[in-house]
């Protein structure tokens, strides 16, 4: 059987790395480039699988940012048409005689509208 040579240091003592690789050579034996391939296919299934949920992360985060538009303005549309309510039903109570029940009332219906 032919003997291995060790790559030596400037001290003729055997390289660490030299060490190390003997090391897993015993404890591994063949089945190390087998377990390498294992590792490197399981990172790259792994850094696939970051990629497809950071692209749905932000699928979901684009979706929800136009919802939140869509209710923003809806919700502007819905006080802009209260205050234009709330302004004629006022008008019309000025024409006639401001009664403060009336008026009254019509503040907290709209405050109510507005809380909910």
């Amino acid at each position: 059987m032919a003997k291995k040579t060790t790559p030596k240091d400037n001290t003729g003592n055997i390289d660490s790395s030299s060490k190390i690789e003997a090391i897993k050579n015993l404890i591994f034996g063949e089945n190390i480039e087998q377990y390498d391939s294992e590792f490197t296919t399981l990172k790259k299934d792994l850094e696939k699988k970051k990629k497809d949920l950071q692209a749905y992360i932000d699928e979901v985060r684009e979706e929800l940012m136009q919802s939140i538009d869509s209710l923003s303005t809806d919700v502007n549309i819905r006080i802009t048409d209260l205050e234009d309510s709330f302004n004629a039903r006022a008008e019309a109570l000025s024409e006639e005689k401001v009664d403060r029940k009336e008026l009254g009332k019509l503040l907290i219906s709209l405050g109510e509208k507005i809380s909910s």
